[in-house]
């Protein structure tokens, strides 16, 4: 159906997607012929930075507008808790909301897809009533309790099962047309005078790497993905090398992957042409986060902060935005203020119909607005602002709190290679950055603090001392006033011990048979 009298928003989010394999960003190789036509109408962001370097707090800032810290949905608490979304506001606003994914982390069960009136993750592992209802809440519980943690870990070990055997084979083949087919759908049956506002997450360039057999042949031609690394965990451990063929192959398959995505969304971006809603609609493409292939001794998105996995790119096309590149910072939880813009949504008009403390949209936060990041005009200023307005320079922060999940699995693997992990590993440690176009800092519980002058050292090869440098310096000193105003600095090693107690005593015997059934309970 066309929309005549609203106005919409499709928001895109390629998960695991870095940008220099983009040729909107130069990347050699033509992956993306139509991002590349996209970015034409586009503003190109350059210097668009992560809040964090994994999918769940990263959409969860998406959805709020907060910081990971404020929002609390981390590996600790893999769950949005009584955080009112962008899509409830929306929904409550009188617009129709969807949400489609085939990434574990957007489901009911960590509630990042609360607020959408149709949503379908894909994600075929459990049953449906596993993500709803009381097994919900009981997979809330476990994760309130540390002693529970490693049930929950489970829950998502199986997770990552399911999607290594969902990626390969035929699976690989249907899940991004599935998603755009049913996006289409959804949009096409909108009828709501106010609009529609789309979030789709396509998963392909996440590993494993398993893509379509025309693209492979392209892109990868003889590379048999069953035959390099497909398990980072393997690499970071130390229980597996890779040579630099070898990673030439892996690169190869991930090109493949982008380019399957580049394809499908261009028939979604085709279709919205066709039936008369490109021009009336605003689109965001970003990526939640990018993926390590060797640089700094690492394979995939855990345990670091580097600029491969928090500068991502970011493509926005609207009206008031001219088809040009963009250079300034902009950090990606901004996304939250811009759609409410697009669309005109104060969220205090619906605050009464909404649980929660719902996030006032903020002009000097939006993408579309001539205020943008001129904070000193913000009537409440929020922890990065409060950081920026005491800064010279301008800054974006991210935070990347001690992984649980990609920890238990790096242990088993160096256990089954026979190899102990030291204390000191940084895989062990919380990291906190500040971030400008120029310099970044990096704080680390476990591990050397990481100065960089991303100017003269882009690829962050050589870490300087703040001490030797000013720029560094303003740098830290930014971070270290976020630290104050999330609530202190990350400098002590975080050694929780496991509590005694039951996180389940409140679930019913119902809910309790199901999770033995599912073998989370003995």
């Amino acid at each position: 159906m066309e929309n005549t009298s609203g106005s919409n928003v499709l928001f895109v989010v390629l998960d695991t997607v870095r940008k220099d394999h983009l040729g909107p960003y130069g990347y050699e190789r033509e992956t993306t012929p139509e991002l590349s036509r996209f970015a034409q109408e586009a503003t190109v962001f350059d210097s668009a930075v992560a809040p964090a370097p994994w999918t769940l707090p990263v959409h969860a800032s998406l959805f709020t507008g907060r910081y990971p810290s404020q929002h609390g949905a981390d590996q600790g608490s893999p769950y949005l808790d009584e955080t009112p979304t962008l899509a409830s506001i929306l929904s409550a606003t009188g617009y129709d909301t969807a949400c489609y994914s085939s990434n574990a982390w957007i489901t009911p069960y960590t509630g990042l897809t609360d607020g959408f009136e149709h949503q379908d993750s894909f994600f075929e592992v459990l049953p449906g009533d596993v993500l709803s209802g009381p097994l919900a809440s009981a997979w809330q519980s476990v994760n309130d309790n540390e002693y529970l943690r490693e049930l929950a870990s489970k829950l998502v070990h199986l997770g990552a099962m399911a999607h290594a055997k969902l990626a390969s084979g035929e699976g690989s083949d249907s899940k991004t047309p599935t998603v755009i087919d049913r996006t289409k759908s959804f949009i096409d049956e909108s009828d709501s005078d106010q609009g529609w506002f789309a979030f789709v997450n396509l998963m392909d360039a996440h590993l494993p790497y398993y893509p379509p057999e025309q693209y492979r042949k392209e892109f990868a031609p003889g590379v048999d993905p069953s035959e390099v690394c497909q398990n980072s965990k393997e690499y970071n451990s130390g229980a597996r090398d890779i040579d630099d063929e070898e990673w030439e192959d892996i690169r190869s398959l991930y090109d493949a992957e982008i380019a399957h995505m580049d394809a499908e969304l261009g028939r979604l971006f085709a279709w919205l042409r066709e039936t008369g809603q490109w021009e009336e609609t605003t689109v965001v493409v970003a990526a939640d986060h990018g993926e390590l292939h060797g640089e700094h001794d690492l394979y995939g998105h855990e345990f670091a902060l580097y600029d491969e996995l928090i500068n991502v790119p970011l493509m926005v096309k609207h009206p008031d935005l001219e088809a040009d590149r963009n250079g300034y910072l902009v950090e990606l939880l901004d996304c939250y203020h811009t759609v409410l813009d697009a669309l005109d949504v104060d969220p205090t008009a619906v605050e009464a119909d909404i649980d929660g403390d719902v996030r006032d949209f903020d002009s000097t936060r939006s993408l579309l607005s001539s205020e943008y990041r001129a904070f000193d005009a913000s009537g409440e200023t929020d922890i990065g602002q409060e950081a920026v307005l005491e800064s010279d320079d301008d800054y974006a922060f991210v935070e990347y709190a001690q992984p649980v999940i990609e920890l238990h699995h790096l242990e088993e693997k160096a256990s089954d290679g026979g190899i102990e992990l030291p204390d000191d590993h940084r895989a062990y440690s919380r990291l906190r950055s500040a971030r400008s176009t120029d310099a970044k800092y990096v704080r680390a519980d476990r591990i050397p603090d990481e100065g960089y002058r991303l100017d003269d050292d882009p690829d962050e090869e050589t870490s300087i001392d703040p001490n030797e440098d000013n720029v560094v310096a303003e740098a830290e000193r930014a971070l270290s006033r976020f630290e104050k105003a999330a609530g202190g600095a990350w400098d002590d090693p975080s050694d929780a011990d496991p509590e005694d107690g039951d996180g389940l005593a409140e679930a019913d015997e119902e809910t309790r048979d199901r999770l033995r059934e599912l073998g989370y309970l003995e």
